[in-house]
């Protein structure tokens, strides 16, 4: 049969080191939808490996790849190579060797500069402004003011104008948690057909990194806090199903006091902190990533490479001022600035926000008829929760209750540090849920992330303009 589409052979078998093969294939079949879709949306027009793995819930693909198209594609205030280089820019914060690898060849068929790709002190001034806010972004979004806004926007040569720093600060948000699905879900490199070996890699990729810390040192930490068998890990699901019920009765017969609400959120905000911390002593192969492991073919993009979440947790320091929700919505400020400097985006987001928050199959494992809407709103918030984002009108009692220890050091990770994932997170937690529905986790962690960042941002704007 011929198909329009290549699809491009993986170094190992499949598209991803943590899902089977036949269980991707499977889940989709790689219909003819899929192939319309890539054939239509895809800039690099083939089904590389995120899109084969993403296309375990089509409908979301959809959503994705049309947001993604006019991004790099459409109309825009930003020229087509700036659009690429701004990726590589925001993969390399995480040491993506996948996206920057991809964007690459896209910046150079744009009619790209080779020139830039030597690193930061060959491109334009304005593009290395970018750098304070890209990193911000990246790492710790709270941190970003109008000054930040100001300093960019204002007169002279090399200033950014209001709609393409919109533009740009949507492809770094972006990239930023499309990382995090990368490295969340074990993205295979692609082979390069172009390439005489077939393969063409950046040295440092987190699958070479990490194998070694795949199964160093782990069987004894905490993370898998012991050896569950099949019976443990079903009643593990029972348990969290009886929890959910429970939750869903409760909210019927009492609502916490505004006041109550407030401590738990702080509660479950200062312990977000240790989540990780906790893990150092447990994965010293693990935690032990120094500058000097970047590549020197990703650290060329990069400025300041040791700045990165975790100083942020370090005691004794401010902790992050609580963002709060109903201050600033995506729905009803986020959403119209985006729009009005950068027509159109604003609807696709939208719609691909709503995608993910709302996309159900009523399955739990083995179990139908399951509303998890209580699971699917606690990964979200716990997500912007770990941001400083705090909803007066959700009980964060309910992260505690519904997310295990081992699902939150893997949300943590995947969200804030996703080169340091590893398998041995990945296969952690959920452990009798089918690989579909750990996808659809990560689908709903990059866009919490991308939100939260995009909030952050888009609220300094807003300063700005008043």
């Amino acid at each position: 049969q011929e198909k329009r589409v290549q699809v491009s052979p993986p170094l190992t078998r499949g598209p991803s080191a943590f899902i089977p093969e036949n269980e991707v294939m499977q889940a989709n079949g790689l219909d003819e939808r899929t192939n319309l879709l890539v054939e239509e949306y895809s800039t690099s027009g083939r089904l590389d490996n995120i899109t084969q793995v993403m296309s375990i819930h089509t409908q979301y693909l959809e959503s994705f790849l049309r947001s993604q198209f006019y991004m790099l594609r459409m109309d825009g205030p930003l020229p087509l190579p700036y659009r690429h280089y701004i990726a590589i820019m925001a993969a390399a914060r995480h040491q993506c060797s996948y996206l920057i690898n991809m964007h690459v060849d896209e910046f150079l068929k744009t009619g790209g500069i080779a020139e830039w790709l030597n690193g930061l002190e060959y491109i334009p001034q304005r593009l290395k402004n970018l750098n304070e806010i890209n990193k911000l972004l990246a790492h710790r979004p709270w941190l970003i003011t109008k000054e930040h806004i100001q300093k960019l926007v204002k007169t002279g040569e090399n200033n950014w104008s209001l709609p393409e720093l919109v533009h740009a600060v949507v492809l770094l948000a972006h990239y930023h948690a499309l990382a995090s699905f990368v490295f969340g879900s074990g993205i295979n490199p692609e082979r390069d057909p172009d390439a005489s070996t077939g393969v063409r890699l950046i040295a440092v990729n987190n699958f070479c990194v990490c194998d070694l810390a795949n199964d160093n040192n782990i069987e004894n930490a905490s993370l898998t806090s012991s050896n569950f068998g099949i019976a443990d890990s079903l009643s593990e699901l029972e348990a969290l199903m009886e929890r959910m019920k429970r939750l869903q009765e409760d909210k019927e017969d009492e609502e916490a006091s505004q006041e109550e609400m407030a401590t738990r959120f702080e509660k479950e905000k200062k312990e977000s902190l240790l989540v990780i911390s906790g893990g150092i002593c447990a994965f010293p192969v693990l935690f032990s990533f120094d500058d000097d492991i970047v590549s020197t073919d990703v650290s060329r993009y990069i400025e300041d490479p040791g700045f990165g979440y975790k100083d942020f947790a370090r005691r004794g320091e401010d902790h992050l001022p609580t963002f709060r929700a109903q201050d600033y919505t995506w729905e009803n400020h986020g959403f119209s600035l985006v729009n009005r400097l950068y027509s159109d985006i604003g609807h696709l987001l939208d719609e691909k926000f709503r995608m993910v928050y709302n996309l159900t199959y009523n399955t739990m494992a083995t179990h139908e008829d399951v509303d998890t809407t209580t699971l699917r709103r606690a990964l979200f918030n716990y997500v912007h929760c770990m941001y400083g984002i705090r909803y007066d009108d959700y009980d964060y009692g309910e992260v505690n209750q519904l997310l295990e220890r081992s699902l939150k050091v893997y949300i943590k990770t995947v969200t804030c540090y996703p080169e340091r994932t590893t398998k041995r997170m990945y296969d952690s937690y959920w452990r009798q849920f089918k690989h579909s529905e750990k996808v659809h986790v990560n689908l709903l962690l990059m866009e919490a992330r991308m939100q939260a960042e995009l909030l952050y941002a888009l609220r300094a704007i807003t300063r700005h303009l008043t």
